[in-house]
Parts: structure tokens; C-alpha cells; sequence
């Protein structure tokens, strides 16, 4: 049985990413695998390779023969010049720094960088002051009333 490592493509039509596969050679592209022995992601930048290399080798030494695609993928993962990707800084930290280089204050979210009315609060206790004012000309209105009142009853 003539043994052979491939990429089996998956993925959608213009978004491919294969699986490094070992398989017999009469096998259709896709087919059923011996043994899946790592991925290859060529749309990622940089490209995603990860293949476990004992496998590999285990099936080259009991004869498997590599296609030129996973053979130069063998060789770049052997040789350790797989590039890797930096990884991505939080949005928060983006914001934060921005903040900090525009030279403003964050108050780490509590409020928002748009300013708030205040007036409607600050008219509320006027009105609440003018009717405090309004019961309180009644009350004394009504105790002169009463006061003429009794004066007049007394005289």
C-alpha cells in the first residue's frame, strides 16, 4: 500500500484551510485518512502551520512519501522559521492609551466623555422653593386673618 502525506483542502470556496493527512495514494483528495497530523491555514497572516512533527517523521520512516506542499511545510516547522502572530492588544488598552496620549482623563467608564445636563435638576428645587414660599405666605396670611379676627372680637 503506497503510503502518502497530503493536504486535504476544507473550508468554504474562497477560504480554503487544509489538514496535513496521511492517506493511502489511490484515495480521492478528500477522502478518508490514516491519520490526521496537523493543519495548514495559508489565508491567516502569518500563515498558521501546525503540524506534529513525531508523526511526520514516525510516517517517513515507515516509507510514507510527502507531496512537495507538505514536504516544504515539514521543512519550514523542522527548521523553526515558522513566523508566529503577535498577540492582539485588548480594545480597553487601545482606549486607555489613546486617553492617555490626547492628554484628557478617563474615569475608567463611570462617566461618558459627552457632558450631562443638569438643568432640570437645578429647576426642580426652585419650584420646590416657590411652593414651600406659596404655603407659607398662606399659613401667614391666614394667621393675620385669624389675628384681625380675634381682634375684632375682643373690641
Amino acid at each position: 500500500m503506497a503510503v502518502k502525506i497530503r493536504l486535504k483542502r476544507m473550508g468554504k470556496i474562497r477560504a480554503p484551510f487544509y489538514r496535513v493527512v496521511v492517506m493511502d495514494s489511490r484515495t480521492k483528495r478528500d477522502g478518508r485518512a490514516i491519520e490526521e497530523i496537523g493543519k495548514y491555514h495559508p489565508t491567516e497572516q502569518p500563515s498558521l502551520i501546525d503540524i506534529d512533527i513525531e508523526r511526520a517523521h514516525y510516517w517517513l520512516g515507515q516509507g510514507a512519501q510527502p507531496t512537495e506542499a507538505v514536504a516544504a511545510l515539514i521543512k519550514i516547522v523542522d527548521e523553526g522559521k515558522l513566523q508566529t502572530k503577535e498577540p492582539k492588544t485588548p480594545k480597553k488598552d487601545l482606549y486607555e492609551a489613546a486617553i492617555a496620549a490626547a492628554g484628557g482623563k478617563n474615569d475608567s467608564g463611570t462617566e461618558g466623555s459627552t457632558p450631562r445636563k443638569k438643568a432640570a435638576k437645578k429647576a426642580e428645587p426652585k419650584a420646590e422653593a416657590k411652593a414651600d414660599d406659596k404655603a407659607g405666605d398662606k399659613a401667614d396670611e391666614k394667621a393675620e386673618a385669624a389675628a384681625d379676627e380675634s381682634a375684632k372680637a375682643e373690641a
